[in-house]
């Protein structure tokens, strides 16, 4: 099996759980506890650890930065359409997260970056089948 978990430092575990289900994600009960929370991007595949920052302080000897100071990570997570990235981003803004920066629309490929209630920037996309599959040039091709 392969997979991967992004461990995320958060204040307040039960509003990050919040948020991070009102973009879509669900949580995984069986490793979620007082401490963490599992939040499940793709299942079998791709996972957020969020961990109350004490406890993600026990898995390094470094010091935990602040994400909402210091950028220092910015997780990338394509969904199918740009209309899927609009109302992922509108579903975390009410949730109380924050779009610092506007959109970047590329033609072959969307963005738009969403900030969490604690400040780590994730960043929903979307790209053209095309470009995705044959790389921008091929989109480009086929839109002359």
């Amino acid at each position: 099996m392969t997979a991967m978990f992004v461990n995320l430092p958060v204040t307040d575990l039960e509003r990050a759980k919040a948020f991070y289900t009102s973009v879509g994600f669900t949580i995984n009960p069986l490793f979620t506890d007082h401490n963490a929370a599992c939040v499940v991007v793709e299942d079998d595949h791709c996972y957020f650890m969020i961990l109350v920052r004490e406890f993600f302080q026990t898995f390094t000897d470094k010091p935990i930065g602040d994400p909402a100071v210091t950028a220092s990570v910015s997780t990338a997570i394509f969904l199918d359409s740009r209309e899927d990235v609009d109302a992922t981003v509108a579903a975390g803004l009410a949730a109380g997260g924050t779009e610092d920066k506007p959109a970047s629309d590329y033609g072959f490929m969307y963005q738009r970056q969403l900030t969490d209630p604690d400040g780590n920037i994730l960043e929903f996309g979307w790209m053209d089948p095309v470009a995705a599959e044959k790389g921008p040039e091929a989109f480009m091709n086929q839109q002359a």
